[in-house]
């Protein structure tokens, strides 16, 4: 498994480095403790052509949270309330990558930055800043950032079969939310206020969630959950290349 960070050191944002770092350190325990063998690698450090390589065999993907994606790979503009610092070498290589796993099929999750960088590679675009209260704590420290709210899920959706319902509680801190939704892909779940929450693509292994599953106040069990679907549409990825050998 690649799990992917935007970069791995932020001199000039110590604490924020700190704190999303214990998460991914978070996710990759749990991923591993699942029986995977994961790899963390950042997408800055490596840039499209390396990241692409150090991934090229990688039988699952999370994308991890961090920064808002530069506007310009989704149409948007500079210059909007609670802009902070842009990683573009990271977006276009993060990008890169969810593009060739959907060309692959290869089983795929982003968390909130990743869940939108998912639609703006597919095509899709961010509203930029929303004012509706709920999705972050405002003028606090780092750590007590994430705010806990409710999601509706779609109950056709895998999302709901996999967590085993259609209302869960999550943990999530951000700013910006889909707009248009990428090719293939559907809202699997709505916040509170009816923004979207969750995306899924109608036929590729392909997952967003805005929120953080691997937050240290988030419900117990349900990043173990979200990694065992990713899992399981590996196994099942598999099994179709089987299939396929047996076939030729």
């Amino acid at each position: 498994m690649a799990v992917i960070e935007v970069i791995s050191s932020r001199p000039n944002a110590r604490d924020y480095n700190r704190y999303t770092g214990a998460m991914i350190d978070t996710l990759v325990r749990t991923a591993s403790a699942s029986g995977w063998t994961v790899q963390r690698h950042s997408a800055d450090a490596l840039g499209t052509v390396g990241l692409l390589a150090a991934t090229a065999e990688a039988e699952a993907i999370v994308v991890c949270g961090g920064e808002d994606i530069d506007p310009v790979f989704y149409g948007g503009q500079s210059g909007y309330v609670g802009e902070g610092t842009h990683y573009p070498r990271a977006d276009a290589a993060q990008i890169a990558v969810v593009r060739r796993a959907a060309t692959r099929g290869t089983p795929l999750l982003g968390i909130c930055r990743g869940h939108q960088i998912i639609n703006v590679a597919l095509g899709g675009t961010l509203v930029e800043h929303i004012e509706a209260p709920g999705h972050r704590n405002e003028d606090l420290p780092v750590e007590y950032i994430l705010t806990e709210h409710p999601v509706l899920l779609d109950p056709n959706s895998r999302l709901a079969s996999l967590l085993g319902g259609e209302y869960v509680l999550v943990q999530s801190a951000h700013h910006q939310v889909i707009a248009s939704l990428g090719e293939g892909l559907s809202v699997a779940g709505w916040a509170h206020d009816g923004l979207p929450e969750a995306i899924e693509h109608h036929s590729l292994p392909i997952t967003g969630v805005q929120w953080h599953p691997e937050a240290p106040a988030a419900v117990r069990g349900q990043l173990e959950l979200l990694i065992n679907g990713l899992s399981a549409q590996a196994e099942l990825a598999d099994a179709r290349f089987s299939r396929r050998l047996v076939a030729a």
